[in-house]
């Protein structure tokens, strides 16, 4: 839980030696940690809207809460999927894309529309919604690492957490997602449905293009199923 912490939010915790057997313990604790940021965000919209902001204002301003407090990697992860899927030709050439520093257009536009989808929906959202979506948002690192998902380069944290989740497990954390879903609506379990099934879908075609996954993918994957959930529900 200290590693998943230490990945995923700026909290100034340090684990050292992380070998493979800990990164696959941390990627199945990061469901725990997702109901830990949403249950901020839920602060953090009380908080905006007691002071009189306005929805649209609060939505883009939580969007850049969350940004801070987890360092952007999983938006930089969206961006550099989306300029990875993009260009044209053999994965190694999108690799290096991925890899590159910068932005291209893919990446630019993939931002202002998960972006500003995801500010649109938060104000909206009630709290159990919110903390729905950012706990099945990071449960999505589990289809990303199922045993038989390869790493697309043999380094980087693609390398380390690829293959270590088990089917079981995995499908027990999306079995309970959708079930703490009920009480909120056919919606909800519409939503978590969708997500998965995006997830999944994300995991298959950046498997055939880039020939496994890589750090990257995991943040794209956590982006658009908190998308979904927060569009849907």
């Amino acid at each position: 839980m200290k590693l998943a912490l230490s990945w995923l939010t700026v909290l100034p915790l340090r684990v050292d030696d992380v070998d493979r057997g800990a990164a696959g313990r941390a990627i199945a604790c990061t469901p725990v940690v997702g109901v830990l940021l949403g249950a901020f965000v839920v602060g953090v919209l009380e908080l905006l809207a007691v002071s009189g902001v306005a929805a649209q204002v609060s939505g883009f301003l939580v969007v850049g809460v969350v940004a801070l407090a987890t360092r952007g990697m999983h938006l930089d992860g969206l961006a550099d999927t989306a300029d990875g899927l993009g260009c044209y030709g053999p994965p190694e050439r999108a690799l290096r894309v991925m890899k590159d520093g910068g932005a291209g257009p893919f990446g630019v536009v993939t931002l202002i529309v998960v972006l500003g989808a995801q500010a649109a929906a938060l104000p909206g959202a009630g709290w159990g919604v919110v903390l729905l979506a950012f706990a099945t948002s990071r449960a999505a690192f589990g289809i990303c690492c199922l045993r038989g998902v390869r790493a697309a380069r043999p380094e980087g944290l693609g390398a380390l957490v690829a293959g270590t989740q088990h089917p079981a497990l995995v499908a027990g954390t999306w079995v309970v997602l959708a079930a703490a879903a009920v009480p909120l609506g056919w919606r909800a379990v519409v939503a978590v449905v969708v997500a998965g099934a995006l997830v999944w879908a994300l995991v298959r075609h950046t498997g055939r293009r880039f020939g496994g996954i890589t750090g990257d993918v995991l943040g794209a994957a956590a982006e658009i199923a908190l998308l979904a959930v927060l569009v849907i529900a």
